[in-house]
């Protein structure tokens, strides 16, 4: 039987999104601060006047406090995406996966489990750590005394085993995308309705309405609607994006599990 050694799944971990949430929210309080809050992106050098024209980080100032945690939300979209995408790049392995399962197919096919086995210490990855565990299992079922069948479901077990070591790596942070998605709109309306809150009071000045009010409400609504909604399009995108890609991963492991049983059943078949 195969020792824990001889264990060739290892589960990688990613970046811990409790710590990208602090630090970009590090980042997105600085670069309100310090960025948008510049004196010299308004009018005067006042950051309570009007921003200077066209100028976004004035504007963006002007969105109120709630921007911030919209941008902590949109930085951290960015940021676990594009640790997304180097994680399941790594995972793919280093060749084509379609390519690399045409292949692993044909050397299971012709009975070439060494071939087999040196693709996918060439290929490295996921799936092809899933196929090694599997193909090692193969090998340890032929010196024990169970039947036919026992031994194929031992085979499947072993890489049902395996995926389930590596899939929670392969999803890792996708879930925090796909909670951003609704929170940034949500923040977003926040931020608008507090951005209202203040128009209307202004509006509510007896004689004539408080204009400078009145303008840094509406910027702040606005703001905080593009803000808001930017971000969780951008979180809806990159959610579907990589959850497309570990389900083809995952379509791959379930092809190349089903064709290491049938080489099994066709080899001893009758026996």
């Amino acid at each position: 039987m195969k020792t824990k050694k001889e264990k060739v799944v290892t589960k990688s971990r990613g970046i811990s999104a409790g710590i990208v949430i602090l630090l970009c929210f590090i980042i997105a309080v600085s670069f309100f601060t310090f960025i948008c809050g510049d004196p010299a992106n308004f009018v005067d050098n006042n950051p309570k006047g009007h921003p200077l024209n066209g100028n976004v980080f004035g504007t963006l100032f002007k969105g109120g406090y709630v921007i911030p945690l919209v941008l902590t939300l949109l930085f951290t979209v960015l940021t676990l995406s594009v640790e997304r995408f180097f994680a399941l790049r790594r995972s793919r392995g280093k060749k084509d996966l379609v390519k690399f399962v045409a292949s692993v197919k044909l050397k299971l096919e012709s009975n070439d489990m060494d071939g087999a086995r040196q693709l996918c210490d060439a290929q490295k990855g996921a799936v092809a750590n899933i196929l090694r565990s599997g193909l090692l299992r193969y090998e340890d079922v032929e010196k024990i005394s169970l039947n036919n069948d026992e031994k194929a479901a031992i085979i499947q077990k072993e890489i049902e085993e395996a995926t389930a070591l590596e899939l929670p790596s392969l999803e890792q942070n996708l879930p925090i995308i796909a909670t951003i998605s609704t929170l940034g709109t949500l923040f977003g309306l926040l931020g608008t309705v507090l951005g209202m809150i203040r128009s209307f009071a202004a509006l509510a000045n007896e004689g004539a309405p408080d204009s400078m009010a009145l303008s840094t409400g509406i910027s702040e609504a606005l703001m905080n609607t593009a803000m808001g909604i930017a971000t969780g399009a951008l979180a809806i995108i990159f959610y579907n994006v990589y959850s497309q890609q570990v389900q083809n991963i995952t379509n791959a492991v379930d092809e190349i599990g089903f064709a290491v049983g049938q080489t099994y059943t066709k080899k001893h078949l009758g026996k």
